[in-house]
């Protein structure tokens, strides 16, 4: 338990203005001290300064509530002072048994119920990983509204007036949307045809901008991916998006100790389904990190079509008696067994 590897845990409770800490003795559990500081580079410099004071930094370690979010902040200065954290996740216990809740009680219980436990969380890692989860969300709010766009742009053309629906129905999407953008002005008394084509060509204009902004972004993205693992865009299925959030699940080299528990992470684990003497069903585990099975499952499906190896693997799962459904299921678990070596084997990074 992490009672015997440490003597001291500091229980972090942060928020957006200030973070609250708090020291448990790992034996007694005892509040030693807690205090309050501002989210400020400056509080971060206090808060390890804090605890230099009341305690040996060879036997501390900090538990930090939502090291991802509020606390990411004091994350990156304790990783710079080489600090030994865990992110502290998934509450089990209520602050107080009575209800009370303040951010001093949160603090003292993201310290006591780490000590508890057999295994535990470090914080995933920032800079490049980081980088690419910034681009991802970025071209994920750019890909809604793009998609939205799209939709109003071909109800405009359905619902236009007769002659200028036939005329651009046919075009392919490519250059309906060039043609779209390059309507001109109407120079009829009409003023439904005047203000559907300048409906139109502002919709167009719109997707083009999205389209772009995406492109962009993925860009971008595949540098930070050639970056991290080169091997994995070489991996038949796996193109820039795919790899990217891979990358993001994964986090670092470490952070799945084995190549099950990566596979219990992204939510392929095969979990018994069937009870008694006849256990051969399996059904796979809704938990997880569900970008991650999404990402295993669009790339077994792409290489279901396109790669030979996959294509067998699959018929000769099917032969065996298993449904199509449950041969994807036993192929996304293989595909999470091998990235996982893939990312092992990756070169560490500053």
């Amino acid at each position: 338990m992490l009672s015997d590897l440490a003597d001291y845990v500091i229980g972090v409770d942060p928020n957006r203005d200030r973070i609250t800490l708090a020291i448990v003795d790992a034996r007694s559990h005892a509040v030693l001290a807690t205090t309050t500081l501002p989210t400020t580079p400056r509080g971060y410099r206090e808060s390890i300064q804090w605890a230099d004071r009341h305690i040996d930094t060879r036997t501390r370690v900090w538990s930090i509530e939502g090291a991802g979010s509020y606390g990411a902040g004091l994350l990156s200065a304790l990783t710079d002072a080489a600090q030994m954290v865990i992110e502290f996740d998934h509450p089990l216990t209520p602050a107080a048994k009575d209800g009370a809740k303040s951010d001093s009680l949160d603090a003292v219980r993201a310290a006591r119920e780490v000590l508890g436990r057999q295994s535990w969380s470090t914080p995933r890692a920032r800079e490049a990983r980081e980088g690419l989860r910034a681009l991802i969300a970025a071209r994920d709010s750019a890909k809604v509204p793009r998609t939205s766009a799209i939709n109003v742009l071909r109800a405009l053309i359905l619902t236009a007036p007769a002659d200028l629906r036939e005329e651009l129905r046919q075009l392919t999407f490519t250059r309906l949307l060039e043609r779209c953008r390059h309507l001109g002005p109407d120079s009829t008394t009409d003023p439904e045809i005047s203000a559907t084509k300048r409906a139109i060509r502002s919709t167009a204009h719109r997707v083009t901008d999205l389209s772009s902004e995406m492109d962009e972004l993925e860009a971008a993205m595949h540098a930070l991916v050639l970056r991290l693992s080169p091997a994995l865009l070489q991996e038949p299925g796996i193109g820039t998006l795919l790899a990217a959030q891979i990358l993001i699940s994964w986090s670092h080299r470490g952070s799945c100790p084995t190549e099950a528990a990566f596979a219990r992470l992204a939510g392929v684990a095969p979990l018994p389904a069937t009870s008694g003497q006849n256990q051969t069903r399996h059904r796979l585990s809704r938990g997880g990190d569900r970008q991650l099975n999404r990402a295993l499952h669009q790339a077994v499906v792409i290489r279901a079509k396109t790669h030979p190896e996959t294509r067998a693997y699959i018929d000769r799962r099917v032969s065996e008696g298993k449904t199509k459904r449950e041969a994807i299921r036993c192929a996304k678990r293989y595909l999470a067994r091998h990235l996982y070596r893939v990312l092992e084997a990756t070169p560490s990074t500053p």
